[in-house]
């Protein structure tokens, strides 16, 4: 069954809380800035918009309070909460998270890429693999090469390929 409008949305009470807790959270490191000295202080602009957070939250939260909650219970919340791609994706995002310091950015990134893309587009393989080569080129080539940000190295001896390629280009001995 639906929820109406006259009903609240399942889970609806519990993301308000940490709603509030996570703008509660907010004000107080706003405030850490530079305290409450004057309008034109550091801090002044994120604990109005802290403050408003929090206040926008509360209202909301209790308006969720006074709704009656939806039948159907748990199996609504899983439904429409935590339905099965979700729940995956979370997983490969956990899984991602801790492969991505042992195996390497690129290795972690391109079989992130790489179940994901297969995944969501059931089951082609080959449209995933090549989405996901393109994809970890590109970032890799814009990020590591172009910005030079430093990537977890991981399993792939990436220092000691670069300095290869690159005694290649300016003849080295």
């Amino acid at each position: 069954m639906q929820p109406n409008a006259n009903t609240r949305r399942p889970g609806e009470i519990a993301f308000g809380a940490m709603l509030l807790i996570f703008s509660l959270f907010m004000l107080w490191q706003a405030y850490e800035i530079s305290g409450f000295s004057s309008l034109s202080s550091a801090g002044a602009f994120p604990m109005a918009m802290a403050a408003i957070m929090v206040v926008t939250t509360m209202i909301s939260l209790l308006r969720s309070l006074r709704l009656p909650s939806p039948s159907g219970g748990m199996q609504l919340f899983v439904k429409e909460v935590l339905p099965p791609t979700v729940v995956a994706f979370a997983l490969l995002i956990l899984g991602y998270s801790l492969l991505l310091q042992p195996l390497g950015f690129v290795l972690a990134s391109f079989t992130f890429l790489l179940v994901s893309s297969w995944f969501l587009q059931a089951g082609q393989f080959r449209r995933a693999l090549l989405l996901s080569v393109i994809s970890i080129v590109s970032v890799y080539i814009v990020f590591r090469l172009i910005f030079q940000v430093v990537l977890p190295e991981g399993i792939i001896p990436e220092r000691s390929i670069m300095a290869a390629i690159g005694s290649l280009f300016v003849g080295g001995n």
